[in-house]
């Protein structure tokens, strides 16, 4: 049938509202700190071979490839045999997902039996089993991480409220109220999508609800091929490291070779470092997920929907065996950090083609970190996703004190702490005067955060980075600064490493130092009047500024 534009334009957004509702859905009804206020989880429509139309703004490192994470489901099941009862859910790095505790709830959408879509939610979830709460920084393979999910169909009057799989779910993690009552969020999410979808097809039809979203994914496959094909031709590399990996003191390497060919382009890994024993190992999925966000932030508008059809201009090679694509059963709890760096290295490689387009090196880690406590009600849980400063860029100074590009979590209010946790309370949280790189744009700023601890026999876990190098500039700019995790013990101060876990005593002071981004262009191009007002907000000392800006001192004198 012709498509009138009227009701592909009224269409279309009708679904991208009603994915942004699902995310809010998904985040009001939550009852983690880590998902209600830190915001960590998203939501999306597919349609109904499960490709990706519209998603919820949350989390673009959940996102990046949920539609190939339906896929693993789809290769499971005979999708004609759904009913409208059933739902698939999925943890499993090695089946398509990305960590074990990333939980994906998919819900096919029917209209007058018809399946026209599928509404998708993902959480990250407090606690999912495993060698430690919250998170196991020792864990020396996937299965010591947490319970395993393949995918897997399931129906909801069966096997939900006190069926099988809620059962066995709520026997197996150390938070049952939270972890149970987030995946009911992500149920809810999903219901509110479902029945959005089936008012657009009750209004319109579903042939027509269909045919729009295929033409919005090509749609956005058209404005993506022409931003690349707006950047020069040409061969680019790009190349970053994380601290070590965990057990020794050598970085491990990622290597990016970009590829720009007309409105094609390639992104290579070989030559990345081989998997390591640890955590920081990255399953497929969340590599394809840095690699797609990092291309389409610096390459197109921030306007074009992050859909199925982006990815078809997009080839990504990931030799297996690598970091970036580990072999089974290697662990991959922290694959967010070793994912920031080929974000980085493909933004170094892409900086060589369109310098004024990307970002300096941010803090780009990250941390996290968790206090957990066993008190005689049950195991008293609490996981914060720290961020650090953004890096600059031509045009601005990088963010100050802001999660970084690919988890975009929000910042989790101290009162919000105090209201859930009795075993320890926020002491300090506050910007950090200087804790960025220098240049004609300066990086942002790190910040700190500090927890005393009021109950024996409590824990930190972390697993964090650039803990020993800093963040590189771009084009004369000034590293960013490091991170630091340190236990105020009396007079004593304990430094703990960027993956460690300790016991803690009644009265230790944890304190999480979050470094800051890098700085773009040289110092010495600097305005002046920016640098006056880092000095006058206390970010900047004299001395600092008249070393490092010239034309601060030279300004003064004049």
């Amino acid at each position: 049938m012709a498509l009138n534009p009227t009701d592909y334009a009224v269409i279309s957004q009708a679904l991208v509202a009603a994915a942004r509702e699902m995310g809010e859905k998904l985040i009001r009804s939550a009852f983690s700190t880590i998902l209600r206020e830190a915001r960590d989880g998203s939501a999306a429509l597919l349609d109904r071979d499960g490709n990706t139309i519209a998603q919820a703004e949350l989390i673009p490192m959940q996102l990046g490839t949920i539609g190939s994470v339906f896929q693993s489901c789809a290769a499971a099941y005979d999708l004609d045999e759904l009913t409208e009862d059933d739902f698939f859910i999925i943890n499993d790095p090695y089946s398509g997902g990305q960590h074990l505790q990333d939980i994906f709830f998919f819900n096919p959408i029917f209209h007058n039996g018809l399946r026209v879509g599928f509404a998708a939610s993902v959480a990250h979830h407090l606690d999912i089993g495993g060698g430690n709460p919250g998170l196991s920084p020792n864990a020396r393979d996937v299965h010591s991480e947490g319970i395993i999910l393949p995918p897997t169909k399931f129906s909801y009057s069966r096997d939900w409220n006190g069926g099988i799989l809620e059962k066995f779910l709520r026997a197996n993690v150390r938070a049952p109220l939270q972890t149970m009552g987030d995946c009911d969020a992500q149920i809810a999410a999903n219901r509110v999508g479902t029945r959005r979808v089936g008012e657009l097809c009750d209004k319109y039809g579903s042939a027509l609800v269909m045919e729009v979203m295929t033409e919005f994914q090509n749609y956005a496959e058209r404005r993506f091929r022409a931003g690349i094909a707006a950047a020069p031709d040409g061969v680019y590399r790009g190349e970053d490291f994380i601290d070590d990996d965990g057990i020794g003191t050598e970085p491990v390497r990622v290597r990016s070779k970009v590829t720009i060919r007309g409105d094609q382009i390639e992104v290579d890994y070989e030559g990345t470092d081989p998997q390591v024993r640890t955590l920081l190992n990255a399953p497929l999925a969340a590599t394809m997920s840095a690699t797609l966000s990092c291309v389409k932030s610096v390459l197109t508008s921030p306007d074009i929907p992050f859909n199925a059809g982006v990815s078809r201009s997009v080839d990504v090679k990931v030799p297996k065996g690598s970091i970036l694509n580990p072999n089974y059963p290697a662990p991959v709890r922290a694959r967010m950090n070793i994912c920031y760096r080929a974000f980085n290295a493909t933004m170094k490689a892409l900086s060589q083609a369109v310098p004024e387009e990307v970002i300096a090196c941010g803090f780009d880690t990250t941390t996290s970190g968790c206090l957990s406590w066993l008190g005689d009600t049950g195991y008293s849980v609490y996981l914060e996703i720290y961020g650090g400063g953004y890096g600059a860029s031509v045009s601005a100074n990088g963010c100050d004190a802001i999660d970084m590009p690919m988890a975009n979590c929000a910042n989790t209010p101290v009162e919000a702490i105090d209201q859930d946790y009795s075993f320890f309370r926020v002491e300090e949280y506050a910007l950090v005067p200087e804790a960025y790189g220098h240049g004609t744009h300066r990086g942002g700023a790190g910040f700190v955060k500090a927890f005393r601890i009021l109950k024996d026999d409590a824990q930190v876990a972390l697993y964090s980075d650039h803990f020993r190098f800093p963040p590189q500039p771009l084009f004369g700019g000034t590293p960013g600064t490091t991170g630091a995790c340190e236990i105020h013990r009396g007079g004593e101060v304990i430094q703990l490493g960027s993956k460690d876990i300790r016991e803690l005593k009644k009265g230790d002071l944890v304190v999480f130092k979050l470094g800051g981004g890098a700085g773009y262009g040289p110092p010495d191009k600097r305005d002046v009047d920016e640098i006056r007002l880092d000095v006058a907000n206390g970010m900047l000392s004299e001395a600092t500024a008249s070393s490092v800006y010239p034309q601060y001192a030279a300004a003064d004198v004049d």
